[in-house]
């Protein structure tokens, strides 16, 4: 059964170029959903080795990490804000 996910459209375009590159390696088309597929396996296999898993959750563990709604609110921000926000960081060096 299908399931319809909502993600943020920096989030999107981000999958939408992964598929993009995973079509380019593999010489044959690969869809988001197959992309999506495709990096929960080398997730998993790569957790599978029980010191990368150990320092992933360190490394998760010591992250600042967004509340979902910030996360939303922070992707969702259109680029001009961004661009703003990168060109008062430049003047402050």
């Amino acid at each position: 059964m299908v399931k319809t996910v909502d993600l943020p459209l920096r989030v999107f375009e981000d999958l939408v170029k992964v598929s993009e590159e995973l079509s380019m390696m593999a010489k044959k088309p690969i869809s988001a959903s197959m992309a999506v597929d495709l990096l929960m396996e080398i997730y998993r296999a790569h957790l599978n080795n029980p010191c990368a898993l150990d320092a992933f959750s360190q490394q998760l563990k010591s992250l600042n990490i967004m509340t979902p709604e910030e996360f939303d609110k922070y992707w969702d921000e259109p680029v001009r804000n961004q661009t703003q926000k990168d060109k008062g960081k430049s003047r402050k060096r």
